[in-house]
C-alpha cells in the first residue's frame, strides 16, 4: 500500500478509490448526530445533504448509519426543525 515514505499507514486509511464499503469510517467521529424523532417530520433535507449517505428516511423519520457517519454535522446544520443535535461521542 502506498503512503508517506517512512511512515506507516493509519488503520483507517482509505488508500484506493471505490473502497467506501470496505472501510467503515464511523470510528473517525468526534461527535454524533442525535435525532429528536418527535421534531423530525421526514422532510429528507438531511438525507439530501449528507456527504456520506448516512441518513435515510424510514416511515417519515430520519435514521442514521453510524458505521459510516463521520460526525460532520451537516445534517444538523440543514435541519430546519432543529430535530438533529450534535453531541460529543462517548467512549
Amino acid at each position: 500500500m502506498a503512503g508517506v515514505p517512512g511512515q506507516s499507514l493509519h488503520f483507517a486509511s482509505v488508500v484506493a478509490a471505490r473502497t467506501s464499503l470496505a472501510y467503515p469510517t464511523g470510528s473517525w467521529r468526534y461527535s454524533r448526530p442525535v435525532i429528536d424523532l418527535h421534531a423530525c417530520n421526514g422532510c429528507a433535507v438531511c438525507e439530501m445533504f449528507c456527504p456520506d449517505s448516512c441518513v435515510s428516511i424510514v416511515d417519515k423519520k430520519a435514521i442514521m448509519d453510524f458505521e459510516f457517519c463521520k460526525g460532520c454535522g451537516i445534517c444538523a446544520e440543514v435541519c430546519a426543525r432543529q430535530a438533529i443535535q450534535m453531541v460529543i461521542e462517548e467512549a
